[in-house]
């Protein structure tokens, strides 16, 4: 193996498949039942939640056109703020897209599962299962960055199918005036249950800035990574309102608390279980793309930080398929560690639990690079002045104020995790200093 740059072979259709196939994954499709205890609420915290996700997207969009070859968001907070910003940002959120894989791998065999019992039946057997799907995967990103593209258009193309589908639903029975398909269980608007909720639909947006990080392997990133991020985050936000509302709307809320499909289990109620079983097919091919994209972040941020000098170098290693084979093969040892410590729990509140902790571990994220943003636009180091200046500095604020709510919507046990991960970074950032024969300070 040696050290050497990657070739260009993502297009805009791979880096927009790569952002609406990352957000779009199995995870979506299980998070029906996280947020069934809000109720109406979960509807309130997903326009919310869209509302910061444009935010966010068009302050990546803004920093990825200043820095098209930034390889990911730690550059942008180590250009405003420093070396350790940048670190720390980089820690965060490559723990966030590893710890988070284990949601998405949870969510997409809670799908198989209803495919093949047997997997729910035999102890252990979603954990195998789990591990199984990581490796192949791994493996096709080991092989090269286009074979995972092409990968990622063509189950992009299959998830979206199965949520238009619920969209039509929905239209079809909302349209008769039958109000008794309604199910959700009346409860009083709140504020704390609309900012937790809010907190959990984030991470069906965690991803736009998806396009961000393999930058140097995408064809004319200046154009491609901004159009991506922007369209990406778009197309997901209006499928998400649709149809999960439609799920909280027509599932009781008891059953849907209890239920490992509940898309599924909505397409049964009305159009049987032949249809129930087609939808499953199609949630678990949106987790296993979505699953790969997230592979293909998970390999390529370590190598991209080794080669920066922020992480060791061995992460920078290249396969003979000119692939981070290195970064790969340790990240999803690390990942199969985490799915085979949690897989005596039930798959929602394995889903649930690392949902939160990535999502929270990513806000810290969002919210250095919102700042750094309004930093960097101040300097006069992206380009805006006059209206967009302002406009952009407006767009930042929010961002960071979003991100700051949403971090404390997390509730305590979620903010100790991130903050417990954030901590563990920092012996490595000393010793890498150190290695280089600098000070600590």
């Amino acid at each position: 193996m040696s050290v050497s740059t990657p070739s260009r072979g993502l297009g805009f259709r791979m880096c927009l498949a790569l952002v609406v196939g990352n957000m779009i994954g199995a995870g979506v499709y299980l998070l029906p039942a996280s947020l069934a205890p809000y109720g109406v609420n979960s509807i309130f915290g997903w326009l919310l939640t869209a509302a910061g996700s444009v935010l966010l997207a068009i302050i990546f969009a803004r920093l990825a056109k200043s820095y098209p070859d930034a390889a990911g968001p730690y550059v942008y907070p180590r250009k405003a703020f420093g070396e350790a910003a940048g670190f720390l940002t980089a820690w965060g959120y490559w723990m966030a897209v590893w710890i988070g894989n284990a949601a998405i791998v949870t969510g997409t065999v809670a799908y198989l599962a209803e495919l093949v019992p047997a997997i729910k039946q035999t102890v252990g057997g979603p954990a195998i299962v789990s591990c199984a799907i990581i490796w192949i995967l791994t493996f096709i990103n080991w092989r090269g960055v286009r074979q995972a593209g092409v990968v990622q258009i063509v189950t992009t193309l299959l998830k979206v199918l199965p949520l238009l589908a619920l969209v039509v639903l929905a239209v079809v029975l909302l349209g008769r005036g039958d109000a008794s398909v309604i199910r959700v269980d009346p409860q009083p608007l709140s504020l704390a249950a609309v900012t937790a909720s809010a907190t959990l639909t984030l991470w069906a947006f965690l991803g736009l800035e998806s396009a961000t990080v393999p930058a140097g392997s995408v064809i004319d990133p200046e154009k491609t990574i901004p159009r991506a991020t922007l369209w990406g985050t778009a197309i997901s936000t209006v499928l998400y309102i649709l149809a999960c509302s439609t799920v909280v709307l027509l599932l009781p809320t008891a059953e849907l608390a209890q239920s490992t499909a509940p898309f599924a289990d909505v397409v049964r109620m009305f159009w049987g279980g032949n249809a129930a079983t087609l939808f499953a097919l199609f949630a678990f091919i949106s987790g296993f793309g979505a699953l790969n994209g997230w592979i293909l972040i998970q390999g390529e941020m370590p190598a991209t930080l080794a080669r920066a000098g922020v992480f060791p170098k061995f992460f920078a290693r290249q396969s003979k398929h000119q692939t981070p084979g290195t970064s790969l093969f340790i990240t999803g040892g690390l990942l199969t560690v985490v799915v085979l410590f949690n897989y005596t729990n039930s798959m929602v509140v394995v889903f649930t639990r690392m949902l939160l902790i990535a999502t929270l571990a990513t806000l810290v994220t969002y919210l250095f690079c919102s700042v750094a943003a309004l930093k960097l636009a101040w300097a006069g180091d992206l380009g805006v002045k006059g209206r967009s200046l302002g406009a952009l500095s407006v767009v930042a604020i929010l961002g960071a104020i979003y991100s700051i709510w949403t971090i404390f919507g997390a509730g305590l046990e979620a903010f100790y995790w991130g903050l417990g991960l954030l901590v563990a970074g920092v012996p490595v950032y000393l010793a890498m200093k150190k290695g280089r024969g600098e000070s600590a300070s």
